[in-house]
């Protein structure tokens, strides 16, 4: 690992190891808010293809593809994707063209990164491809797997899966322990590719990347500019500081984000966050985020359970809730979700859209106004709305989940700008020009730290923000040349 130490003290960075943490990545110098940390390419990625969507093997594009004429698995769509992945998609072709076509359908993008993942390893091995720093199979090995945490329900998956792989790759120097041992090694370490807007695209393993800790209270956040993975400072880093990111969503309170922790990475988090954990200010935010409100329309107060477990009492005005109050509307609320849940599954979006308003009036009154509950429901609100172009409704959904986004997030989080930039493209197409102008700016403001400014989702947000400028000034200027 001497090499790699080397390639990252060029970039102000060191790797450290902590008896509590393993691996660590530290800063050797200051890094400043919107400063790219370290950006890395993927050792292997997959699109999340699926019987609804396929995505191009090299893009993950979703426009003119393609199927590969001889595996029928992989789909490109152009022949410049395609000459670009064929080096290592060659073997894999190979190898899938000898399955029965019925077991092809069985080769999930998992198996399909675990097949990458072997065969880049044989071609660095033949000499076909050359190895770097920060770059090779090596650091893969180096690579937590957790095999000891993991319970046997999920090992004997990990084997069926592992004996697949073998089936398919037929590689005489590996065996299935190690490929088991692989799998749990992508299930702690891999990333979710995403889109600039966060919405997933594909998986990818980043060894040098994965080295960084989580924290709930993260100073980076991690990106992806087309496939790269990509780790920007959101605050000044000083020097011989910990380098950390989120590896799940943070929204939630501390029992929740230690359960899904423990759950997909194995690890109990010790954040100054989840320190807290049993604090008041701890109590009162899992009170706020997943509990009930005050039912005094005129109080902001939130519940907690009274001493002889009878109810729910405010912490503000002492006003009780009775559980059986609770109980009968929480009963409601789930009756209507899973309604909810069925019209939207159905494509029946008009029905669904009734539900769900029915369904955020019963929580309003239920849940607290920063209830991630509620806030989720105004989401899939938005989403629907805005599918349907009903661009007035969508808004005010948009701007009613903003406060929460800024209850839940740090302020450079890229979530409150993308909303932010939602909430302006909407006010500029109604005719708002003037709050679009406000909503875009904002939205800019936190994307360029998140984002940087050079990808073309940016170039396209900053271009709408001077456009609605020069709109709000003309206006300004027309409005004065009447008076």
């Amino acid at each position: 690992m001497d090499d790699l130490q080397s390639s990252l003290n060029g970039r102000g960075l060191t790797v450290s190891t902590l008896p509590e943490k393993g691996r660590c990545l530290f800063t050797t110098r200051d890094f400043h808010p919107g400063e790219v940390i370290i950006s890395e390419k993927p050792y292997v990625c997959v699109p999340n293809n699926s019987g609804v969507l396929s995505r191009c093997d090299g893009c993950f594009g979703t426009s003119n593809l393609k199927k590969c004429s001889a595996c029928q698995v992989v789909w490109y769509c152009s022949s410049k994707c395609q000459k670009e992945e064929w080096k290592l998609h060659r073997l894999e072709c190979e190898a899938l063209s000898k399955l029965e076509m019925e077991r092809r359908k069985s080769v999930t993008p998992s198996i399909r990164l675990m097949l990458k993942l072997y065969i880049k390893r044989k071609m660095e091995n033949d000499k076909v491809i050359p190895t770097t720093a920060l770059d090779g199979y090596k650091l893969v090995e180096a690579l937590v797997s957790h095999m000891s945490e993991i319970d046997e329900m999920q090992l004997v998956l990990y084997a069926q899966m592992a004996n697949l792989v073998n089936l398919i790759l037929q590689q005489s120097d590996i065996n299935i322990k190690e490929i088991a041992e692989n799998f749990s090694k992508l299930a702690c370490n891999a990333h979710t590719i995403c889109d600039s807007e966060l919405r997933p695209l594909g998986t990818g393993l980043f060894p040098v990347i994965s080295i960084i800790n989580h924290s709930c209270l993260p100073n980076c956040v991690l990106v992806f500019e087309e496939r790269s993975a990509v780790v920007r400072a959101v605050q000044h880093i000083p020097k011989d500081a910990e380098v950390s990111i989120s590896y799940i969503e943070t929204a939630g309170s501390t029992m929740t984000r230690q359960k899904a922790l423990k759950e997909q990475y194995l690890f109990t988090c010790k954040c100054p966050r989840c320190c807290k954990v049993g604090q008041s200010d701890d109590i009162q935010d899992s009170a706020i985020l997943e509990g009930y409100r005050c039912k005094n329309n005129g109080c902001d107060g939130f519940l907690l359970r009274d001493s002889d477990d009878k109810g729910f009492v405010c912490h503000s005005c002492g006003l009780v809730r009775s559980k059986e109050e609770i109980k009968k509307i929480a009963s409601e609320i789930k009756s209507l979700s899973e309604k909810a849940q069925l019209s939207t599954s159905l494509h029946d979006y008009q029905e669904a859209i009734s539900t769900y308003k029915t369904l955020e009036k019963l929580q309003r009154k239920l849940c607290h106004r920063f209830s991630i509950s509620l806030m989720q429901t105004r989401e899939k609100l938005l989403k629907m709305l805005m599918e349907l172009e009903s661009w007035s409704e969508a808004l005010t959904y948009c701007r009613l989940t903003i406060p929460v986004y800024q209850r839940l997030y740090p302020g450079y989080h890229p979530l409150i700008g993308l909303q932010h930039y939602a909430c302006g493209k909407l006010e500029w197409l109604l005719g708002d020009t003037q709050n679009a102008v406000k909503s875009l700016a904002k939205a800019a403001d936190i994307l360029r730290i998140t984002h940087g400014t050079n990808t073309p989702f940016m170039k396209e947000l900053l271009m709408k923000l001077e456009e609605a400028r020069a709109e709000a000034s003309y206006k300004l200027s027309s409005e004065d040349n009447e008076e």
